[in-house]
Protein backbone atom coordinates (compact mmCIF):
# COMPACT_ATOMS: atom_id res chain seq x y z
CA UNK A 1 0.00 0.00 0.00
CA UNK A 2 1.48 3.33 -1.03
CA UNK A 3 0.82 6.76 0.36
CA UNK A 4 1.17 9.88 -1.77
CA UNK A 5 2.14 12.89 0.32
CA UNK A 6 -0.09 15.86 -0.56
CA UNK A 7 1.71 18.91 -1.88
CA UNK A 8 2.65 21.72 0.48
CA UNK A 9 4.20 23.67 -2.39
CA UNK A 10 2.65 26.96 -3.51
CA UNK A 11 4.28 27.09 -6.94
CA UNK A 12 2.20 28.90 -9.53
CA UNK A 13 -0.02 30.57 -6.93
CA UNK A 14 -0.37 34.28 -6.24
CA UNK A 15 -0.91 35.30 -2.62
CA UNK A 16 -1.85 38.63 -1.10
CA UNK A 17 -1.00 39.25 2.56
CA UNK A 18 -2.91 42.21 3.98
CA UNK A 19 -0.94 43.50 6.94
CA UNK A 20 2.18 42.04 5.34
CA UNK A 21 4.51 44.90 6.22
CA UNK A 22 5.40 43.73 9.74
CA UNK A 23 5.04 41.04 12.38
CA UNK A 24 3.03 37.95 11.58
CA UNK A 25 2.07 39.18 8.11
CA UNK A 26 5.70 39.79 7.10
CA UNK A 27 6.71 36.35 8.34
CA UNK A 28 3.92 34.65 6.39
CA UNK A 29 4.75 36.63 3.25
CA UNK A 30 8.38 35.51 3.38
CA UNK A 31 7.32 31.95 4.14
CA UNK A 32 4.90 31.85 1.20
CA UNK A 33 7.64 33.04 -1.11
CA UNK A 34 9.89 30.30 0.18
CA UNK A 35 7.14 27.78 -0.65
CA UNK A 36 7.03 29.02 -4.26
CA UNK A 37 4.23 31.59 -4.30
CA UNK A 38 4.28 34.99 -5.93
CA UNK A 39 3.64 37.22 -2.93
CA UNK A 40 1.95 40.62 -2.78
CA UNK A 41 1.63 42.70 0.37
CA UNK A 42 -0.65 45.52 1.42
CA UNK A 43 -0.70 47.80 4.45
CA UNK A 44 -0.98 51.45 5.41
CA UNK A 45 2.69 52.37 5.85
CA UNK A 46 4.72 52.81 2.66
CA UNK A 47 8.11 52.76 4.39
CA UNK A 48 7.56 49.36 5.98
CA UNK A 49 6.07 48.02 2.77
CA UNK A 50 9.18 49.09 0.90
CA UNK A 51 11.42 47.26 3.38
CA UNK A 52 9.49 44.01 3.10
CA UNK A 53 9.25 44.40 -0.67
CA UNK A 54 13.06 44.55 -0.76
CA UNK A 55 13.23 41.43 1.42
CA UNK A 56 10.94 39.66 -1.02
CA UNK A 57 13.28 40.66 -3.83
CA UNK A 58 10.77 42.41 -6.05
CA UNK A 59 11.95 42.59 -9.64
CA UNK A 60 12.72 46.01 -11.07
CA UNK A 61 9.52 47.61 -12.33
CA UNK A 62 7.30 44.99 -10.70
CA UNK A 63 4.90 46.31 -8.08
CA UNK A 64 4.17 43.88 -5.27
CA UNK A 65 3.50 46.30 -2.38
CA UNK A 66 0.36 48.41 -2.06
CA UNK A 67 -0.17 51.21 0.45
CA UNK A 68 -3.78 51.96 1.37
CA UNK A 69 -6.03 52.47 4.36
CA UNK A 70 -7.92 49.22 4.03
CA UNK A 71 -10.44 50.13 6.71
CA UNK A 72 -12.06 51.97 3.80
CA UNK A 73 -14.16 49.60 1.70
CA UNK A 74 -13.63 51.76 -1.39
CA UNK A 75 -9.85 51.44 -0.96
CA UNK A 76 -10.23 47.67 -0.64
CA UNK A 77 -12.30 47.53 -3.81
CA UNK A 78 -9.68 49.58 -5.65
CA UNK A 79 -6.92 47.29 -4.39
CA UNK A 80 -8.88 44.29 -5.64
CA UNK A 81 -9.17 45.81 -9.12
CA UNK A 82 -5.48 46.78 -9.23
CA UNK A 83 -4.29 43.33 -8.12
CA UNK A 84 -6.46 41.67 -10.76
CA UNK A 85 -5.21 44.03 -13.47
CA UNK A 86 -1.53 43.75 -12.55
CA UNK A 87 -1.27 40.13 -11.43
CA UNK A 88 -4.28 38.24 -12.68
CA UNK A 89 -6.02 35.65 -10.55
CA UNK A 90 -5.46 35.70 -6.79
CA UNK A 91 -5.25 32.21 -5.32
CA UNK A 92 -4.52 32.97 -1.66
CA UNK A 93 -5.63 35.81 0.61
CA UNK A 94 -4.30 36.31 4.13
CA UNK A 95 -6.00 38.84 6.39
CA UNK A 96 -3.43 39.80 9.00
CA UNK A 97 -4.43 43.40 9.71
CA UNK A 98 -4.89 44.21 13.37
CA UNK A 99 -4.75 46.82 16.11
CA UNK A 100 -5.52 46.74 19.82
CA UNK A 101 -5.86 48.86 22.94
CA UNK A 102 -5.14 47.29 26.31
CA UNK A 103 -7.20 49.26 28.83
CA UNK A 104 -10.34 48.87 30.96
CA UNK A 105 -13.53 48.68 28.90
CA UNK A 106 -15.08 51.62 30.74
CA UNK A 107 -12.15 53.80 29.63
CA UNK A 108 -12.27 52.84 25.95
CA UNK A 109 -13.38 55.72 23.74
CA UNK A 110 -15.70 55.46 20.78
CA UNK A 111 -12.84 56.40 18.45
CA UNK A 112 -10.65 53.62 19.87
CA UNK A 113 -13.49 51.11 19.60
CA UNK A 114 -14.17 52.08 15.99
CA UNK A 115 -10.48 51.85 15.08
CA UNK A 116 -10.26 48.31 16.46
CA UNK A 117 -13.48 47.01 14.91
CA UNK A 118 -12.94 48.74 11.56
CA UNK A 119 -9.43 47.31 11.23
CA UNK A 120 -9.83 43.87 12.77
CA UNK A 121 -13.33 42.96 11.62
CA UNK A 122 -14.85 45.24 8.99
CA UNK A 123 -11.79 45.23 6.73
CA UNK A 124 -11.46 41.45 7.09
CA UNK A 125 -15.08 40.90 6.09
CA UNK A 126 -14.90 43.08 3.00
CA UNK A 127 -11.47 41.80 1.97
CA UNK A 128 -12.94 38.29 2.05
CA UNK A 129 -15.99 39.22 0.02
CA UNK A 130 -14.25 41.46 -2.52
CA UNK A 131 -11.38 39.07 -3.27
CA UNK A 132 -13.56 36.04 -2.65
CA UNK A 133 -15.85 36.98 -5.55
CA UNK A 134 -13.12 36.27 -8.09
CA UNK A 135 -12.21 33.03 -6.34
CA UNK A 136 -15.83 31.89 -6.43
CA UNK A 137 -16.05 32.68 -10.13
CA UNK A 138 -12.94 30.55 -10.83
CA UNK A 139 -14.00 27.78 -8.46
CA UNK A 140 -10.86 27.82 -6.32
CA UNK A 141 -9.13 29.82 -3.62
CA UNK A 142 -7.86 29.80 -0.06
CA UNK A 143 -8.51 32.53 2.50
CA UNK A 144 -6.70 32.57 5.84
CA UNK A 145 -7.84 34.98 8.53
CA UNK A 146 -5.47 35.64 11.42
CA UNK A 147 -7.62 35.31 14.48
CA UNK A 148 -6.44 35.11 18.10
CA UNK A 149 -6.81 33.18 21.31
CA UNK A 150 -9.11 36.09 22.10
CA UNK A 151 -11.60 34.47 19.70
CA UNK A 152 -11.85 31.51 22.10
CA UNK A 153 -12.09 33.22 25.48
CA UNK A 154 -12.45 36.61 27.09
CA UNK A 155 -9.54 38.83 28.12
CA UNK A 156 -9.66 41.53 30.76
CA UNK A 157 -8.78 44.98 29.41
CA UNK A 158 -9.26 43.89 25.79
CA UNK A 159 -13.03 43.79 25.32
CA UNK A 160 -13.16 45.47 21.90
CA UNK A 161 -10.25 43.38 20.61
CA UNK A 162 -12.01 40.22 21.80
CA UNK A 163 -15.23 41.33 20.12
CA UNK A 164 -13.38 41.83 16.85
CA UNK A 165 -11.66 38.45 16.98
CA UNK A 166 -14.83 36.57 17.91
CA UNK A 167 -16.28 38.28 14.86
CA UNK A 168 -13.40 37.04 12.70
CA UNK A 169 -14.09 33.50 13.92
CA UNK A 170 -17.75 33.89 12.96
CA UNK A 171 -16.92 35.30 9.53
CA UNK A 172 -14.51 32.44 8.90
CA UNK A 173 -17.02 29.73 9.71
CA UNK A 174 -19.92 31.45 7.95
CA UNK A 175 -18.04 32.02 4.70
CA UNK A 176 -16.66 28.50 4.80
CA UNK A 177 -20.21 27.18 5.04
CA UNK A 178 -21.44 29.52 2.32
CA UNK A 179 -18.58 29.04 -0.16
CA UNK A 180 -17.63 25.40 0.35
CA UNK A 181 -19.40 24.15 -2.77
CA UNK A 182 -17.65 26.78 -4.87
CA UNK A 183 -14.20 25.40 -4.10
CA UNK A 184 -13.16 28.36 -1.93
CA UNK A 185 -11.76 27.41 1.48
CA UNK A 186 -11.86 29.82 4.43
CA UNK A 187 -9.85 29.04 7.56
CA UNK A 188 -8.27 30.87 10.47
CA UNK A 189 -5.07 30.72 12.47
CA UNK A 190 -5.35 31.61 16.15
CA UNK A 191 -1.87 32.55 17.35
CA UNK A 192 -0.96 32.39 21.00
CA UNK A 193 1.41 34.92 22.48
CA UNK A 194 4.00 36.18 20.01
CA UNK A 195 5.86 39.45 20.48
CA UNK A 196 5.09 41.82 17.59
CA UNK A 197 4.84 45.57 17.09
CA UNK A 198 1.14 45.22 17.95
CA UNK A 199 1.67 44.11 21.54
CA UNK A 200 5.35 44.46 22.48
CA UNK A 201 4.99 47.89 24.10
CA UNK A 202 1.31 47.66 25.05
CA UNK A 203 1.44 44.34 26.92
CA UNK A 204 2.43 44.81 30.59
CA UNK A 205 5.40 42.78 31.84
CA UNK A 206 3.19 40.96 34.34
CA UNK A 207 0.93 39.81 31.52
CA UNK A 208 3.90 38.62 29.47
CA UNK A 209 5.09 36.58 32.44
CA UNK A 210 1.58 35.14 32.90
CA UNK A 211 1.46 34.20 29.21
CA UNK A 212 4.70 32.27 29.54
CA UNK A 213 3.53 30.57 32.71
CA UNK A 214 0.18 29.51 31.22
CA UNK A 215 1.69 28.06 28.07
CA UNK A 216 2.24 24.31 28.16
CA UNK A 217 5.65 25.00 26.62
CA UNK A 218 6.40 27.74 29.19
CA UNK A 219 7.44 30.27 26.57
CA UNK A 220 6.09 32.61 23.95
CA UNK A 221 6.03 31.68 20.30
CA UNK A 222 8.56 32.75 17.71
CA UNK A 223 7.13 34.21 14.52
CA UNK A 224 8.60 31.59 12.13
CA UNK A 225 6.60 28.98 14.07
CA UNK A 226 3.41 30.33 12.48
CA UNK A 227 4.57 29.89 8.90
CA UNK A 228 4.03 26.13 8.60
CA UNK A 229 0.39 26.45 9.63
CA UNK A 230 -0.20 29.16 7.03
CA UNK A 231 1.49 27.19 4.24
CA UNK A 232 -0.54 24.11 5.14
CA UNK A 233 -3.87 25.96 5.03
CA UNK A 234 -2.94 27.69 1.76
CA UNK A 235 -1.74 24.52 0.04
CA UNK A 236 -3.37 21.52 -1.61
CA UNK A 237 -2.47 19.54 1.49
CA UNK A 238 -5.48 21.22 3.13
CA UNK A 239 -7.87 20.87 0.19
CA UNK A 240 -10.55 19.28 2.43
CA UNK A 241 -10.04 21.72 5.31
CA UNK A 242 -12.41 24.68 5.62
CA UNK A 243 -14.07 26.50 8.48
CA UNK A 244 -11.28 25.52 10.84
CA UNK A 245 -9.36 27.58 13.37
CA UNK A 246 -5.86 26.23 13.83
CA UNK A 247 -4.46 27.21 17.23
CA UNK A 248 -0.72 27.85 17.28
CA UNK A 249 -0.44 28.67 20.96
CA UNK A 250 2.13 26.39 22.57
CA UNK A 251 -0.69 24.61 24.41
CA UNK A 252 -1.94 27.76 26.13
CA UNK A 253 -5.64 26.94 25.88
CA UNK A 254 -4.99 23.28 26.64
CA UNK A 255 -3.58 24.22 30.03
CA UNK A 256 -7.04 24.99 31.42
CA UNK A 257 -7.72 27.53 34.14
Amino acid sequence: MSFATPSFALDGKTALVIGGSSGIGREIALGFQGAGAKVLIAARGQERLDRVSAELGAEAGARIAYAADLRDVGALATLCEIVRAEHGALHILVNCQGVTEIKPAIDLTEAEYDAILDTNLKSVFFACTLFGRGMIERGEGAIINISSLAAHTGWANAAAYCASKWGVAGITQSLAAEWGESGVRVNAIAPGFFMTDLNRAKMPEARKAEARRRSAMKRMGELPELVGAAIFLASDAARFVTGSSLRVDGGYLSSGI
